[in-house]
């Protein structure tokens, strides 16, 4: 027992290193994708479990009773980027030229932050509870804002439930929470607190199973099409690092630390959900461009983590 603490709490230190290394497993170990997707599910949940868990509930109160920034910072993520992602898309006639690619793009800018993004913000030394917070408020308004802009931007090429889709985020986070309240009331924040980088490694965990089973395909494709795959590769970190700078310019009145977890939340979103949503009948492409956007997603946080550690550093040592 001893000794698989002390492998959780290591694999928890790793953090973002972990998690990247675990995309390219999934690439390599195509029937681990098989072994894993019938969990992908509980997989999502327990993330959630664990950030809720990992975070401070006396921080995340915190917010909701200050609740101005994040109201601010779910407009900007739910209402404001989902605008002028789909504007410029058809300003550059992406509709008639790659509908499936416009479709994916589409589904990401009008999903909530990803399930993860309080994981990463607390792997890269960031506020995560503010990112959680972000996240709920992000998760719940889904419902309404998700099926506006498909209506508005795909018209009646995708049919979005938000009575169902609005019952799964609710059941999802409900549930995740009363786990997560009813761990802390037996074994107490104290408990927690002591076992923050077991927490962690758990998430790592996670983060792996949800990154090898969103990987099934791409060895096949990358083989095929290579430069296909490169290109939307790029095109997924573009998006990806430049809503999150975007975002973080948008809020550095918060300090770096809650900026950047801002940034993280808005420049990786829960493209699974809007997906599962819209049914399987979706174009190939779309589907590709969903794998490689998860990319940016685990490879992100190893990459900004150093000049995030500075950044806020930086930022500290100027407001002392």
């Amino acid at each position: 027992m001893h000794f698989l603490a002390a492998w959780l709490a290591w694999l928890g230190r790793q953090g973002t290193g972990a998690v990247a290394a675990s995309l390219f497993v999934g690439i390599m170990l195509p029937p681990l994708a098989a072994l894993v997707k019938p969990i992908f599910a509980e997989t999502v949940f327990a993330l959630l479990c664990l950030a809720f868990l990992r975070v401070d509930p006396a921080a995340l109160r915190q917010h909701f009773v200050q609740p101005g920034w994040v109201a601010a910072a779910a407009a900007w993520m739910m209402l404001a980027t989902p605008v002028l992602i789909g504007l410029s898309l058809v300003a550059f006639d992406l509709p008639e030229r790659l509908p499936g690619l416009y479709l994916a793009m589409i589904l990401q800018a009008a999903g909530p932050p990803l399930l993860s993004a309080p994981t990463f913000a607390a792997l890269m030394g960031l506020d995560a509870a503010l990112s959680l917070a972000a996240l709920v408020v992000g998760m719940a308004v889904t419902p309404l804002t998700a099926p506006v802009f498909a209506a508005l931007f795909v018209g009646g090429g995708l049919t979005l439930s938000p009575l169902a889709l609005g019952a799964k985020l609710l059941a999802m986070l409900a549930g995740a929470a009363c786990i997560a309240a009813l761990v802390r009331g037996v074994a107490g924040q104290p408990w927690i607190d002591a076992r923050r980088a077991q927490i962690d490694g758990l998430s790592v965990i996670a983060l792996f199973i949800f990154a090898v089973a969103a990987m099934d395909g791409v060895l096949h494709a990358t083989l095929n099409e290579p430069l296909k795959v490169l290109g939307l590769m790029a095109l997924s970190f573009a998006l990806s690092l430049g809503l999150t700078g975007l975002t973080a310019l948008v809020f550095a009145r918060l300090g770096m630390a809650q900026a950047l977890a801002l940034g993280l939340a808005a420049g990786n979103r829960n493209m699974g959900i809007m997906l599962a949503a819209a049914g399987a009948a979706v174009p190939e492409l779309t589907w590709l461009y969903f794998a490689t956007a998860q990319f940016p997603i685990y490879l992100a946080p190893a990459m900004l983590k150093p000049l995030a550690r500075r950044l806020v550093s930086a930022s500290a040592s100027a407001e002392s």
